[in-house]
């Protein structure tokens, strides 16, 4: 049946439109005649049908790696995590060899399925239907299986994003609860600290490889307590360094790869941030000269993080707003004898199983500190890192 052209609006008010459904992200991969490697991003993937088992996905009819998966014996369809979006656009940016440097194994049919894959579905094609610009490419699914239980990377509002929940209520479970404890019972020591120095401290812990949350915080008097962070932040460069530097390589790849459009200049800097704390055991940023709130932004974002039920869209948002903070990040030797405008005092917690999990933050400093008082916060603040570490130690 031909369908008549009779509609009234433009293009693009059709891609706005459908644009916030979200649709998940898959790269289709098989294997010529030849046996050469074809891979190929959808973004029109779906179940059709459990008897029997069939799938479908939608390319359009100019792709020319489509053309060549028509002669393939077998495809295989892999659902992409969260964290993939750098293979997403990898793979889309070529024209050939579009796996070189992305790890894979083969599936059962012999077909690439990529590390790091939520799943992977081996399939032949059933049946393919005209549709448009498009083709409905169904799919017979012979093996399955998930590798990879993470949250899926989907399609929406013209970008990629992850599909979480963010509610911090859903995520206060057993594995948080010990750094509650922990911080809570250094309280006294936390409040003697924000006192004695004049400023506010907090313990953030890591919810997961995407977040940090607020589990206590003191002011001394006189500090505004609006001026901290919010109670949950996203891990975006700079916020995570004191967790992610105890981590794999390729977390700390995709730490700093949420850093979207940043100069090399700018990922060094937070690269060299990891190598610092990683020999000294504590971070210092320092505000620029002239800045009413250098702060500003990163906490308005933070607050906007904390509402939960962000889109895509606003994800991408918030992460570029952390992204442009005006603070020195550098790495920097102070001195004692110079004056300091420090931003933040940041020192990693170990954990009872060598992790670092906990994170003290000291924030809201007194200006033009001398290198010498720096030292000094350094040492009181490192005090209450080891009562935080044996209070860790002693938890059930």
């Amino acid at each position: 049946m031909a369908i008549t052209a009779t509609a009234q609006f433009e293009a693009s008010v059709f891609r706005e439109v459908m644009g916030h459904y979200p649709t998940g992200v898959v790269v289709v991969t098989g294997r010529d005649r030849d046996g050469d490697v074809l891979a190929m991003v959808v973004g029109t993937f779906n179940s059709v049908s459990l008897d029997p088992p069939l799938v479908s996905f939608m390319p359009m009819k100019t792709s020319r790696t489509f053309a060549k998966m028509l002669e393939c014996d077998s495809l295989c369809i892999n659902i992409l995590g969260g964290e993939q979006e750098d293979v997403v656009l990898t793979i889309a940016q070529r024209w050939e060899n579009k796996l070189d440097g992305i790890e894979w194994f083969a599936s059962p049919s012999g077909n690439p399925v990529l590390a790091d894959s939520v799943a992977w579905i081996d399939s032949t094609i059933y049946n393919t239907v005209e549709a448009g610009d498009h083709w409905i490419v169904l799919c017979a699914v012979t093996d399955l299986a998930v590798t990879n239980p993470v949250s899926p990377l989907i399609f929406f509002q013209g970008g990629y994003g992850s599909f979480v929940t963010t509610s911090l209520m859903a995520r206060m479970d057993h594995e948080i609860l010990p750094a509650i404890h922990a911080a809570h019972g250094a309280r006294s020591r936390i409040e003697e600290l924000a006192n004695a120095i004049g400023c506010e401290v907090t313990v953030f812990t890591a919810v997961s490889c995407d977040e940090m949350a607020t589990v206590l915080s003191a002011t001394s008097p006189g500090v505004a307590r609006e001026g901290g962070l919010a109670l949950r932040v996203p891990m975006v460069p700079p916020i995570g360094d004191s967790y992610v530097f105890a981590r794999s390589s390729d977390e700390q790849k995709r730490w700093i790869g949420r850093l979207r459009g940043a100069s090399d200049e700018v990922k060094a800097v937070h690269l060299e941030r990891l190598d610092f704390v990683r020999e000294h055991g504590y971070l210092i940023a320092f505000l620029p000269p002239q800045t009413a709130d250098a702060y500003a932004e990163m906490r308005d974002a933070a607050e906007r993080y904390g509402r939960g039920r962000l889109t895509p869209a606003q994800e991408r948002s918030i992460r570029e707003s952390i992204g442009r903070s005006p603070v020195d990040y550098r790495v920097q030797h102070v001195e004692d004898s110079s004056t300091y405008d420090v931003g933040s005092l940041v020192l990693p917690v170990r954990d009872p199983g060598g992790g670092y999990s906990l994170t003290l933050r000291l924030a809201q400093l007194p200006p033009q500190a001398s290198g010498a008082t720096i030292r000094g916060w350094l040492r009181q603040a490192r005090e209450v890192v080891a009562a935080l570490e044996n209070n860790r130690e002693v938890q059930p």
